[in-house]
């Protein structure tokens, strides 16, 4: 059977990374071509600083090489450009006259430097940064000339400057605004930056706007709006980045300032995609590569007919090494209704924090020195958490290692490939990795941009450390009081013990029988007791994890009976119907403690809803979901959760709220003892994310 051609305009990270994809998923449906402009395979563009400072060769920024391409049989085409589509007949043409028919065409043409408009721009030793070509111009130059400038004070520009330091050259780096690195940091981050960076020798000329750059044919310097002159022999120009579209613009695509995409990154035009920097999705084109990835990874599901969610957006957010200094900046920094919700500066370690809210929700964050909590941070910027979830940890014993083991197993710690805490501890458990680098050749987490470092060197801590305490992992902040103990056998609370069993799942899916595993934790107890037993089991489960229990058979008075923790369902017959739908998604699946839920088509109905753990009763406008209600002694009425249109809807919604209560509950803690302890108004925050809800509920169902 024949393949379909799907051809690629555009060799870069976004398009080559679609391709991954494409092929882990479906390595056999599609016949594969590529085509690059530049006369070299797939190349980390964010490295290209690390080479021009010396630090990395071309050699070490390659991603793909010659040999990758050919093992997966995908023909790449380098140092052709296509300058025609024709989205009739179905093919490509290059300025050098090659012709390519396509089935499927991903439009991957990324950006250009932005050349603003100054007279003077088209002389000689003008020049942007953005190939490898550029940091070899940039490296011939420094042979000859001393004195440098660089137009734009943003990260790319300090980048350039930084590089142009380290061959030797006088560096001023011109902003028109007043601080550098305006859309990521504030101005203090800003300012203890640009004192490190003037440290290293780079120099400023902030809040200046240039107006032409001086000499005949060959740069000498630029003239201010102010009036004022710097001697430049070389100018690099770093003000920001311009989608390619012109080929899609003049191939009839519809665009606007980059080529306009749906949520499945479709065209205007049938069988044509786009994606990354060129693609602009609800308005917005992004330049950082962790969104970029993301929508490769919805494109390469769509193209591979799989079901997939449809790209809505990314948080935009840096975590990065800006000469050699960790800066992290993520979501809105500024803006109408923005407060700051946590401050912290420490001028003898040289860091800085700032969390900042909107009506009561975290909207962005700031990191300087130390960017250890930045993942943590983003979490809770992406989902806009209530400022409660923002809980100092102060006294830890290492923030590092206590902002790792508290990460959620599944928690992205690598966004610009994807990996996640429980990938990167696992391969440090199995392969038995020491190092930072080491963790980065084998999962290729802080293997582009680097930020994530600092959280990779956390977690070889955290990882070697539940290795060598036997699976106990950081100790508890002793400033706190110590947590009632599971049971008689353990000094451990419900909170220590549920994390330390949810690093152990991590290192090893498939566990020993129990008596091990306590051995493990110090129990004072060879086979636990009737108390603790059940726990640990609840916990490994709701954890993902497999045990091997055969002694359980032989002590009938500690078998672990999931029963009476299965949801029970009251309901009128009038709502028959949502009841099943229930049924369906909660059949098997243990709880923390017994729940009790009722459904009823209106208020006048036998079934009682307020007073459930979860109640769902009919109204006007839909469905009324309720939740931590309790119909004895302490008799509660539950709070609304939130009103769901349609019966699916509204068992999505419940189901999600089953699904958190079994994640984050303490074993035997009620469903309305749980509202309490975390906040009622936290959780329905919470469920009311949509994507989070829908996630929620899809693992309720994959668990039972």
């Amino acid at each position: 059977m024949s393949r379909s051609k799907l051809v690629i305009i555009g060799n870069g990270m976004a398009g080559v990374k679609c391709v991954e994809e494409i092929i882990a998923l479906e390595p056999d449906t599609y016949e594969i071509v590529i085509y690059g402009n530049e006369p070299r395979p797939n190349y980390n563009r964010i490295m290209l600083s690390k080479v021009l400072q010396g630090e990395h060769s071309l050699q070490d920024i390659i991603i793909n090489d010659w040999t990758w391409y050919a093992e997966r049989h995908i023909r790449l085409c380098t140092g052709e450009t296509v300058h025609r589509i024709d989205t009739r007949g179905k093919y490509i043409e290059t300025e050098s006259g090659l012709k390519e028919t396509y089935d499927i065409l991903i439009l991957a043409t990324g950006s250009s430097p932005f050349i603003p408009s100054i007279p003077g721009i088209d002389k000689e030793r003008v020049m942007s940064f953005r190939t490898i070509d550029d940091c070899t111009r940039m490296s011939d130059y420094s042979k000859i000339y001393r004195k440098a400038a660089v137009i734009g004070g943003g990260l790319l520009g300090l980048e350039a400057a930084r590089g142009l330091l380290h061959l030797g050259m006088e560096a001023v780096v011109v902003h028109n605004a007043t601080y550098i690195m305006n859309r990521q940091l504030d101005q203090k981050a800003a300012t203890m930056l640009q004192e490190e960076l003037e440290g290293q020798g780079m120099s400023f000329l902030l809040a200046r706007n240039t107006q032409k750059i001086t000499g005949r044919s060959q740069a000498q310097g630029l003239l201010f709006t102010d009036g004022s002159k710097l001697e430049a022999q070389v100018v690099i120009v770093a003000v920001g980045i311009r989608p390619n579209v012109d080929l899609a613009r003049r191939s009839g695509i519809a665009t606007n300032r980059a080529i306009m995409v749906d949520d499945y990154m479709r065209t205007s035009v049938p069988d044509i995609y786009a994606v990354g920097e060129c693609a602009e999705h609800r308005g917005i084109s992004y330049g950082l590569v962790a969104p970029l990835y993301e929508q490769g990874k919805v494109l390469a599901r769509t193209l591979c007919g799989q079901e997939t969610p449809e790209y809505k957006g990314s948080i935009p957010y840096s975590q990065l090494k800006v000469s050699g200094v960790d800066v992290f900046s993520a979501g809105e920094i500024s803006g109408e209704g923005m407060q700051t919700a946590i401050q912290h500066l420490d001028g003898i370690q040289g860091t800085y924090k700032k969390v900042l809210m909107q009506a009561g929700k975290v909207r962005g964050a700031i990191l300087f020195g130390d960017t250890t909590e930045g993942t943590a941070l983003l979490g809770l910027v992406q989902r806009g958490a209530d400022v409660a979830e923002l809980a100092p940890c102060e006294g830890a014993p290492d923030p590092a290692e206590m902002a790792a083991a508290a990460l959620p197993a599944q928690e992205t710690v690598c966004a610009c490939n994807n990996v996640t805490k429980a990938a990167i501890m696992k391969a440090i458990q199995e392969q038995g990795l020491e190092t930072a680098d080491q963790v980065k050749e084998q999962t290729k987490a802080s293997g582009s941009c680097g930020g994530c470092r600092p959280m990779v060197v956390a977690l070889l801590k955290h990882t070697h450390n539940l290795k060598n305490n036997g699976g106990t992992g950081v100790v508890a902040t002793p400033d706190k009081p110590a947590p009632m103990p599971v049971c008689s056998c353990t000094e451990l609370g419900h909170a220590e013990l549920k994390e330390i069993l949810a690093d152990i799942v991590v290192l090893e899916t498939v566990l020993p029988d129990i008596s091990l595993i306590l051995q493990k934790l110090g129990w004072g107890s060879e086979h636990g007791c009737w108390v603790c037993r059940p726990v640990i089991h609840y916990y490994l489960q709701v954890s993902g994890g497999t045990i091997n229990d055969r002694e359980i058979e032989g002590h009938s008075e500690i078998q672990v009976r999931w029963d009476d923790r299965i949801p029970q369902l009251s309901y009128s017959r009038d709502a028959g119907g949502l009841a099943k739908q229930l049924r369906a998604r909660w059949i098997g699946a243990a709880m923390p403690s017994p729940v009790n839920m009722g459904v009823a088509p209106g208020p006048g109905s036998l079934v009682s809803t307020l007073v459930q753990d979860i109640g769902l009763l009919a109204s006007p406008a839909g469905w009324e979901i309720y939740a931590g209600g309790h119909a004895e002694h302490p008799v509660k009425q539950g709070g609304l959760l939130g009103v769901a249109e349609t019966e699916v809807q509204a068992a999505t919604l419940a189901s999600a709220c089953l699904q958190w209560y079994r994640q984050t509950a303490w074993y035997d803690e009620p469903l309305w003892a749980w509202t309490e302890r975390l906040g009622f108004m936290s959780i329905r925050e919470t469920l009311l994310d949509d994507q989070l809800q829908k996630e929620l509920a899809a693992t309720l169902q994959a668990d039972i």
